[in-house]
């Protein structure tokens, strides 16, 4: 039991350190993966080391965000050696010469492996459940043909993604959806692998 606690709470550490995305802590941010880790989420698809070296542009960009995370819901293998995080989160951002932003709920979906005794990404992807525009100094217009490209869930972050430079380059899980129940069918094969 004692074993579980421990990792139960290193998991939660490895959640709440994507705090470092948001303070421009590359070296912290990097080290939440194993060095064959991988990420799908909006934006990028790949190496977790390669997006953090994307990050870094972000970061260095007019695009500006926070992710603001809660406790994951953590699912163990037989062996308590491997896990799937389900963590709900908020993603804020906004392009601050654009004087635009947006506020997307998701969930990111996590397989962690524990190697040599610590726990780290494995692969991250997310679900989109619902996202709006925010306008800080007052409404801005919108480009209607851009953001119904995209599902509902997350169309505003992906417009404002889009017009920052970053572009997506397929459509992605949303609440409900044949992605998110894939997703998830993959990730329960994998736990009992």
């Amino acid at each position: 039991m004692q074993n579980q606690l421990q990792d139960r709470q290193q998991l939660n550490d490895l959640m709440n350190g994507w705090m470092h995305r948001d303070l421009g802590e590359w070296d912290q941010l990097r080290n939440l993966f194993h060095p064959d880790g991988t990420i799908e989420i909006t934006w990028f698809e790949g190496l977790a080391s390669d997006f953090v070296n994307g990050s870094m542009r972000m970061g260095a960009s007019d695009l500006r965000t926070k992710h603001l995370i809660a406790s994951p819901a953590i699912t163990f293998n037989d062996a308590g050696d491997k896990a799937i995080l389900e963590t709900n989160a908020i993603i804020i951002a906004e392009n601050v010469k654009l004087n635009i932003g947006c506020e997307c709920h998701n969930r990111f979906y996590d397989l962690a492996e524990k190697r040599n005794g610590v726990w780290k990404l494995f692969h991250r992807q997310s679900v989109y459940d619902i996202g709006t525009f925010t306008f800080p100094f007052g409404p801005v217009e919108v480009d209607q043909a851009i953001v119904t490209k995209y599902p509902r869930e997350y169309a505003a972050l992906a417009y404002l993604l889009e017009q920052s430079g970053f572009p997506l380059g397929r459509i992605f899980a949303t609440r409900g959806s044949e992605l998110e129940a894939k997703m998830k069918a993959d990730g329960k094969r994998w736990l009992a692998a």
